[in-house]
């Protein structure tokens, strides 16, 4: 019998050895894995761009329409070797974050003062649905009248066109906040500031991200109209300046350098998103899969 317990309790340490030890190859074999999803996003854009150079170098589109990649990396690489470059993206970069700043705090707080006031709701809420129908490019002559041909119409242009998307969004969140959770707040005796901090903010937060994000994103878009306004440097510059030289490779390479900007701009509004919201209870298969 002693023998029977000696062995049993000499094999359980082995036993849970071997069981730590398939664990963490499983662990390990999952952060590979994990690894191998982050360049997921890259297997469209390699492809595209693989396509796409071998029908240049073939001849199936004109170089002067459609130059192959490898061309513009070299357009690419003048630009970025004399300065160029860094100083469109610095000055677009500057111009869009004053406009993004200044659209969404308004719209901030405009959404939150019209959600939270039902009167206030009523008299500026119809006029601010009117006026978002209003196409980007009919502000700029109205604008040039008003505020001349420097940097203010420019950045008054990429205001309006973030203020719509946060000032909706805010709104929005707001009006959706549970009832039954502000009223337990005012059953506790919270007082309204409370209520809001506590209550509306919270619950609206997720909301609150997607004006910011939506915002931002047509910060990027109104950039290029507002540049089109007596610009000298910008991106929106460079599109323009690629046009009237009929240099196809400039364009292409103003629109990919937007492109990465915005979707740079975006991913840090998603971290910082993810961070905050932490907190929720989501089925969030991206959450899942970290």
């Amino acid at each position: 019998m002693q023998t029977t317990q000696l062995t049993s309790d000499r094999s359980t340490p082995a036993t849970l050895t071997f069981a730590d030890q398939a664990q963490t190859r499983s662990r390990g074999l999952h952060a590979r894995l994990g690894k191998l999803r982050l360049p997921l996003g890259l297997v469209v854009p390699v492809a595209v761009t693989a396509i796409w150079e071998v029908a240049s170098r073939a001849g199936w589109v004109a170089p002067h329409l459609l130059p192959a990649p490898s061309t513009l990396l070299d357009t690419l690489v003048g630009l970025a070797a004399d300065g160029s470059l860094v100083k469109h993206i610095g000055v677009s970069s500057a111009r869009v974050a004053a406009g993004f700043a200044i659209g969404a705090s308004l719209g901030l707080v405009l959404g939150s003062a019209t959600a939270l006031n039902a009167r206030l709701n009523r008299l500026l809420d119809p006029s601010l649905q009117g006026l978002r129908a209003v196409p980007s490019l009919a502000w700029v002559p109205l604008l040039l009248l008003w505020l001349g041909i420097d940097i203010a119409p420019k950045l008054a242009l990429i205001a309006i066109g973030t203020f719509f998307p946060m000032y909706l969004a805010t709104a929005a969140g707001l009006r959706d906040v549970d009832r039954k959770l502000v009223e337990v707040g005012q059953q506790l005796g919270l007082s309204q500031r409370a209520v809001l901090l506590k209550i509306y903010l919270p619950a609206s937060l997720p909301a609150l991200f997607t004006g910011l994000r939506a915002s931002l994103g047509l910060g990027w878009m109104f950039l290029v109209a507002a540049e089109l306004i007596a610009a000298t440097s910008g991106l929106g510059y460079l599109l323009t300046d690629g046009r009237e030289t009929g240099r196809a490779d400039l364009v292409l390479v103003a629109i990919i350098t937007l492109a990465v900007l915005g979707k740079a701009s975006d991913a840090v509004l998603v971290a910082i998103e993810r961070r905050a919201l932490l907190w929720r209870d989501v089925a969030d298969p991206q959450r899942a899969a970290q």
